[in-house]
């Protein structure tokens, strides 16, 4: 991990720069002329993707599977196994202090998103998600009924923006893209593009609830962490408290191979 990246200094250009974009692309969303434009690409997009799976069949499959809330758990350890293997995007000795950093980011993003909720409820910027709205749009939830009942299929929201399953695979590829490089980076973003996909083909949320809501809230969320001291110290502290408990894992006969637990 670059020293220079994560540290107990204030970055105050990239902290402004990313508060300017983040605010930027809201307001790009709010303002009638240009909002005009997003609602646009959102039906759009919606009818691209959404259409072909009114023919079932494999692709239908396919997205219904994706939009199962078990596999949001899949996805999790997907995402955790790129950040985790040693000398893929970390070296082994970076391992720990990588997940302990984003793990701070993710706060970050949670806090954010409270408040943000709070603040788009107040403003009255809220709306259903497109499976809702357009007419005819096709549900994975009546037509794998039997899927849904045991699986708890995402297909519809009544409060879609922001998009909280897409800040959260952004933040995700945008901390990785800090350190990742050439295919490495190809494959953090493919990841994080093909599982934002299964609540947009489904329609739980517009393109924008995405590319606006979570950019918005992964932006402002990456800048408090990672511009601030904040990753850097929460990253320290935790290395400190759990040292105790990763001497005990690391005499494990497997589990002491891991580089999370061995550092190495």
């Amino acid at each position: 991990m670059s020293p220079s990246f994560l540290n107990d200094q204030w970055r105050i250009r990239p902290l402004v720069a990313c508060h300017i974009v983040a605010l930027l692309l809201l307001a790009s969303w709010l303002w009638a002329p240009s909002r005009a434009l997003w609602d646009q690409f959102d039906l759009q997009l919606f009818a691209l993707l959404n259409e072909p799976v009114h023919s079932a069949g494999l692709w239908a499959q396919t997205w219904a599977i994706g939009s199962m809330r078990p596999v949001d758990m899949g996805v999790g350890v997907l995402m955790l196994a790129v950040m985790l293997k040693a000398d893929l995007v970390f070296s082994g000795a970076q391992v720990r202090k990588a997940l302990y950093a984003f793990l701070a980011a993710l706060i970050v993003l949670l806090l954010f998103r409270v408040g943000f909720a709070e603040l788009v409820k107040l403003m009255g910027w809220q709306r259903p998600s497109a499976s809702l709205v357009v007419e005819g749009a096709a549900r994975l939830t009546e037509m794998f009924p039997t899927w849904e009942e045991r699986w708890d299929m995402k297909d519809s929201a009544t409060r879609s923006f922001p998009g909280d399953h897409a800040s959260v695979l952004l933040i995700w590829a945008m901390f990785m893209s800090f350190f990742a490089r050439n295919w490495r980076l190809l494959l953090v973003w493919t990841m994080a593009v093909i599982f934002m996909l299964p609540r947009l083909v489904a329609g739980a949320h517009w393109g924008s609830d995405a590319l606006v809501g979570g950019v918005f809230l992964a932006l402002l969320a990456l800048a408090w962490a990672c511009f601030t001291p904040f990753a850097y110290k929460t990253s320290e502290w935790l290395e400190y408290v759990t040292q105790p408990l990763l001497k005990s894992l690391a005499k494990l006969p497997l589990l002491g191979r891991l580089s999370v637990i061995s550092g190495r």
